[in-house]
């Protein structure tokens, strides 16, 4: 199994930014509990990160037919981003979107998200923990799809008998 977590704007900046909302962790820390945890799945992990829009959409999309699963915080884009939401939208990937606070109690503006509609879900509001959270709820949804597809082809290769 192969995962990508996509990382959007400014989350380069954890550790430094408004503590007192995304607190001290970097995303490095962030990033290294996350390969320790999927090495102990047997699952490949790779990690991106851009403070652009296109690079993000570009990203997703080369996630087409190399990548089971995909974890993304598209950070301020989960406001905006019709781009980033279609992308996912056609690449079809099993995806969990995760963000460090708890968007609906933030500003107005933030409690609109372009991006958990296309998602398989959405973990908010538990800090730099909603990306063990993540990958828990995605490593589940991919063992189920992984389960399906074989007793299919079990089903299929029965069939041809």
């Amino acid at each position: 199994m192969k995962v990508m977590v996509i990382q959007g704007p400014n989350l380069n900046m954890l550790g430094v930014r408004e503590q007192q909302i995304y607190g001290p962790m970097k995303l490095e820390q962030i990033h290294a509990q996350m390969k320790d945890f999927a090495g102990q799945n047997n699952v490949e992990i790779e990690f991106f990160q851009s403070n652009f829009e296109g690079e993000i959409v570009d990203k997703i999309q080369e996630c087409y037919g190399e990548i089971d699963g995909i974890i993304i915080n598209p950070a301020a884009y989960t406001h905006t981003s019709i781009a980033i939401r279609d992308a996912i939208s056609a690449v079809a990937i099993p995806t969990v979107e995760v963000h460090i606070s708890n968007i609906h109690r933030r500003e107005e503006f933030r409690k609109e998200n372009m991006i958990a509609p296309v998602c398989t879900s959405s973990i908010v509001g538990f800090g730099p923990f909603g990306y063990h959270l993540a990958q828990v709820g995605l490593f589940q949804v991919l063992q189920e799809v992984k389960a399906v597809q074989e007793a299919q082809a079990q089903q299929q290769a029965a069939q041809a008998e």
